[in-house]
Formats: structure tokens, sequence, C-alpha cells
């Protein structure tokens, strides 16, 4: 088999500067670079027709996510947090140093936390919950020792 490696994964958001803001400024991902396509061949590659989007590469940790902003076709869904047990890309998963913390500062930048998931076990020493990105997507925050 040929050999695979991780190239990034994708997230489709209604408002790019609204996003990147909270990627980079309240998740800590470094801007990589934008790229702007539109037509072909991304029509073809897509599935989408008319297509006119912006993508925003970031990375932190190794790890490379692209914000795909669609000014047309536009986007579909309504922002609710998808039930984790819908096919497909469930969330998007952080180590944390300091929970209790990290929750203070995202609190204080208005960050949708969603108190309801929070777990700790404390034999593990490990705490997780979920926040949502602007668009709903889940995030999990977990602290725990070790790497």
């Amino acid at each position: 088999m040929s050999r695979l490696r991780i190239s990034h994964i994708g997230i489709c958001v209604s408002d790019w500067e609204r996003s990147l803001r909270f990627y980079r400024d309240v998740l800590g991902f470094q801007h990589a670079f934008d790229l702007e396509v539109s037509g072909e061949p991304s029509n073809t590659l897509l599935a989408l027709k008319d297509v006119d989007l912006r993508a925003i590469y970031l990375e932190r940790d190794g790890v490379r996510i692209e914000l795909l902003h669609y000014a047309s076709p536009g986007h579909t869904g309504d922002g609710e947090p998808r039930a984790m047990n819908a096919l497909g890309l469930t969330h998007l998963s952080l180590r944390v140093d300091d929970l209790d913390a990290l929750l203070s500062e995202l609190e204080a930048a208005e960050v949708n936390i969603l108190a309801e998931t929070r777990i700790q076990i404390p034999e593990a020493e490990t705490q997780a919950i979920f926040i949502t990105d602007p668009d709903g997507m889940r995030i999990e925050l977990v602290q725990q020792p070790g790497d």
C-alpha cells in the first residue's frame, strides 16, 4: 500500500473571520496560509456547483485544520452540536494542563461551554468537557497526566 499521512482536517464555517479569531486567538492555532478557489476543478473535487471558496489553514501541535468558507454555494446545517453517535467526524480533542483555568478564560471569551458534559475521574486524575466552536463543532478538552 502506498504511504499515507494526515494532511489536514476540514471544518466548514459560516463566518471565516469569527472562526479564525476563535481557533487562532482562543485555541492558539497558528495561521499557516489562505487559499481561494472557484469553479473547476474544485466543483468536481467537492461535488458542488459554482464553488467560490476561501480556505484558511491553521496549525497546532503538528495538526493542520482547514476552515472552509463557501461564499457560493453557501453552507448547510443549523449550527447545533451534532450528536456524538452521528456518522462521520464527531469532534476535535485537545489536551490541556489546567482545565479549570482554561474554562475561566473560555467563559471570559464567551465560548459556548457544554457544562453538562463535564466529567471527573479522580482515580485516573482525568477531567474532560466539551465546548463548541462558533458553528457548533464539538471540541473536547481533556486534562490527564502523561501525554
